[in-house]
């Protein structure tokens, strides 16, 4: 379908500003005297970084206070039974491939794909089910059974979609917006394509069926937006879905981790310092030095990156007097997505029947997101993400035995829930939810079990109120107004992951680090930059 006439010229203005890196030619090759850039964070973010820079000629180094990398990403081993932390569902595979072929490598020569269907299996309260996939036969086939009037809406709606993925996705969503006239180049086509309308708002246009309504907005939940309260230019995920599939990695996302390490470590000459904290990052006249770590050791570098939480990045990683006058205030007000109760299991049966994504959904919908975003109260029902990735690779636990994730969207720590107490209560409630529905007898074969909450979040990832996604992707918060890769206040600082543009989810988290070739100068400016300094000051 073609994009909007207008947006030919604006939109493609911006979009040329990031193609003057892709994947031709080898890496450039780095030595002990290659301009220094330094990561803070080895989450997918701060790994793509890496490799980015580091095949354009950056010697690397990547920091985590984690003993292992991943970030949200990272792997929980446990009796046999291997347990992705976060991220698990992949897009965008485009994007890992081209990682790979910049550091002169194949995503296949590290991770093997594949594709997972249906996408998700969504259970409604009644116990009907809905499985949504990249068949559109069959998509129809289901939609006319719910109701055969809302057929066509369902593919207007999906050409919709397709208009927005056109432009918030495949042009828009790896450059930079650090300009205020880049959002005004874009805003007739957000006006276009009805942004100013919530995700729940543009699927009621096109659908009547309560239900089929649930299953075209839940999305949003997946990069840590409200359906009722996220912008329509997210109703893009339903086409990135139908295009590009949805994906796993045999072994689990730590095995994408495990291969971008690789790629730092034995291709590009990087390296990791893991089990190690930033405590706070350098900043000389108004500059970006390098990083002062827990330990008291002090890190120069020519480029800094920081992929920890951009709140926390701002409010606690910079030193006071580079902290821009409105940080704190902004850091404070700055609307922040839910928080997450997961539950890590395993069993000693194995569920054949039950699908590798299932989502649960509960009595009640716009109800239940209103408790957790805005009241940010702890609700006695609940909606669930199930994930079972033994349904695709069974080498994820021992023979005979299944692995999972579930997974319940809670407030974030400013609704004042104690963990401590609260936890296992709540785990119980979940566990007991699942064995009356569809992993029956689970009370009996729970032979593996870990929790992460809220705090766990903020302790352990450093996350601004243990928020799991950074900021709430609403218009005020997405774009120019989101934090900027590059930053507006210390030169050489630079932002990438789910808390800063183009926002949560894995393909925005690799596009994140897209943006860098636009906003990150070529090492040989770098050091000409670093020479030029050097013989100020000595002079």
């Amino acid at each position: 379908m073609p994009m909007l006439p207008y947006l030919s010229e604006a939109v493609r203005g911006l979009a040329r500003r990031q193609d003057r890196l892709r994947t031709e030619g080898p890496p450039v090759p780095v030595t002990e005297r290659s301009p220094h850039a330094l990561v803070i964070g080895a989450g997918l973010g701060g790994l793509a970084a890496a490799i980015r820079l580091g095949a354009r000629g950056y010697r690397v180094t990547v920091i985590d206070r984690l003993d292992q990398p991943g970030g949200r990403a990272r792997v929980f081993r446990d009796q046999g039974f291997v347990f992705d932390a976060g991220p698990t569902v992949i897009t965008a595979p485009f994007l890992l491939e081209e990682l790979w072929r910049l550091a002169g490598a194949e995503l296949s020569d590290d991770v093997e794909l594949r594709e997972v269907t249906p996408f998700y299996r969504i259970r409604f309260h009644d116990g009907s089910v809905f499985d949504y996939t990249g068949d559109a036969e069959a998509m129809r086939e289901q939609i006319r059974a719910l109701d055969p009037d809302d057929v066509e809406g369902y593919e207007r709606f999906l050409a919709h979609s397709e208009k927005i993925y056109e432009v918030g996705f495949s042009m828009l969503a790896h450059v930079p917006f650090d300009d205020p006239m880049d959002m005004a180049k874009i805003l007739p086509a957000m006006l276009e394509l009805e942004s100013l309308r919530t995700v729940w708002q543009l699927v009621c246009k096109y659908v009547k069926n309560e239900k089929l309504r649930q299953v075209l907005s839940f999305h949003t939940l997946l990069v840590g937006g409200n359906p009722f309260a996220t912008s329509s230019i997210y109703a893009l995920i339903a086409f990135l879905e139908r295009d590009m599939r949805v994906w796993f990695a045999m072994g689990g996302t730590g095995e994408v981790v495990r291969g971008m390490t690789r790629l730092i470590e034995q291709r590009l000459g990087g390296r990791l310092r893991l089990g190690e904290e930033v405590r706070q990052i350098l900043v000389e006249g108004g500059r970006a030095r390098g990083v002062e770590l827990a330990s008291g050791e002090r890190l120069e570098a020519d480029v800094v990156v920081s992929n920890a939480d951009s709140a926390w990045t701002y409010r606690h990683l910079l030193p006071e007097s580079a902290r821009p006058s409105w940080s704190n205030r902004r850091v404070e007000r700055s609307r922040y997505s839910m928080g997450l109760f997961v539950w890590y299991f395993g069993t000693d049966r194995v569920y054949d029947e039950v699908a590798h994504h299932t989502i649960l959904l509960g009595p009640r919908y716009e109800g239940l997101l209103g408790d957790i975003f805005s009241k940010k109260v702890l609700a006695e029902d609940f909606s669930l993400y199930l994930h079972r990735p033994t349904a695709t690779d069974p080498s994820m636990a021992p023979e005979g035995c299944d692995a999972f994730y579930v997974l319940s969207p809670v407030p974030h720590l400013d609704g004042e829930v104690d963990w401590d107490v609260e936890a296992e209560r709540y785990r119980v409630k979940i566990q007991r939810y699942l064995a009356d529905s569809i992993l029956p007898g689970l009370d009996a074969h729970v032979v593996s079990s870990r929790l992460l909450t809220p705090q766990l979040f903020r302790d352990e990832y450093l996350s601004m109120k243990g928020a799991a996604f950074g900021l709430e992707p609403v218009l005020h918060q997405s774009a120019f107004f989101r934090p900027h890769n590059r930053s507006k206040d210390v030169e050489g600082l630079y932002l990438v992951g789910a808390g800063t543009h183009p926002g949560a989810g894995m393909p925005g988290v690799l596009s994140s680090a897209r943006v860098l070739d636009t906003v990150v100068p070529d090492p040989v400016a770098s050091e000409a930059a670093v020479s030029t300094r050097s013989g100020a000051e000595a002079r």
